[in-house]
């Protein structure tokens, strides 16, 4: 064999080879790509917050959602928000009232941290320089207007009250009247005891509980916002209605109106009205339309 039919034997047995193995990595390819099952695409979560909650409240929903991680360690503190630069005092141990409600689109799996992160930065969009001028205009930091902005929340069920219950807040204040409310010292109570909610009537014992967060003992507001507040309520804390209101208490009719009033005999004829609809509806609270 002359030189020549060598090397041209030898080059055609390496394209020989070259092309089995583009058909071997095909057909392996093909096979693969068949019996491979696809990746599963990630689920994504829709987490509502509704305005009002508080941290161990939203907790609850972040885990149903599937986030990962503890949402009330993630919701202790946060290198985007500094509360003290709302005024909170030093020693402030979370980020409640600064916790936006809405609803939010997050991966299942992600970790809490990250829903955290978006309620803050929905929180900044939304209170701004406005919000911060009117808490000075009302001799308040803006800290304190989010905590008068959680009790309306928590307080005042059609939109029409809200402004009503800042003016019975802010005119207590003034006057150096307790708040009596009583969804203070329902956080107080949920505080105490790790619990999400705690519900039925307050009891006796339960009204004189020591607590910085019983306003029916102690003057003035209490340390914390007591749940997270929608812009409805923020601005109502922040454009309190112009009336000279000290009292309030759930309408008889069930509809979930409050009956205002200015003086401490009026407030006990209305509170009267209301538990005589409770009694009539088995110590149940008023059905809003019955009887009609």
């Amino acid at each position: 064999m002359t030189p020549e039919h060598a090397r041209r034997r030898l080059a055609w047995g390496l394209g020989l080879l070259l092309a089995v193995l583009v058909v071997w990595f095909a057909i392996g390819r093909l096979v693969s790509s068949h019996g491979a099952k696809p990746a599963a695409a990630p689920v994504l979560a829709r987490v509502l917050v509704p305005e009002g909650e508080t941290r161990r409240q939203i907790a609850l929903r972040a885990r149903a959602a599937g986030l990962a991680g503890s949402y009330l360690a993630a919701s202790r503190r946060s290198p985007l928000l500094n509360p003290a630069a709302y005024g909170a005092p030093p020693g402030t141990t979370d980020l409640e009232g600064f916790l936006f409600p809405a609803t939010y689109e997050i991966y299942a799996g992600s970790p809490a941290a990250r829903l955290v992160e978006e309620q803050l930065a929905a929180f900044q969009q939304n209170f701004g320089p406005h919000e911060r001028a009117r808490a000075r205009a009302l001799h308040l930091t803006p800290y304190q207007l989010l905590i008068v902005a959680s009790i309306i929340e928590r307080e005042a069920q059609l939109p029409g009250d809200l402004p009503r219950v800042a003016a019975v807040i802010y005119n207590r204040l003034r006057q150096g009247i307790p708040l009596g409310v009583d969804a203070t010292i329902y956080y107080a109570l949920q505080q105490r005891a790790g619990e999400a909610r705690i519900g039925g009537e307050l009891t006796e014992a339960q009204l004189h509980v020591d607590s910085p967060y019983n306003t029916r003992i102690h003057t003035g507001l209490p340390p914390t916002p007591i749940s997270n507040p929608g812009m409805a309520a923020i601005e109502a804390a922040a454009h309190p209605a112009r009336v000279s209101y000290l009292y309030y208490v759930n309408a008889p009719d069930g509809c979930g109106g409050l009956v205002f009033s200015d003086t401490a005999g009026q407030f006990e004829a209305d509170a009267a009205a209301y538990h005589a609809a409770l009694a009539a509806n088995g110590g149940r609270p008023p059905t809003c339309g019955r009887g009609r």
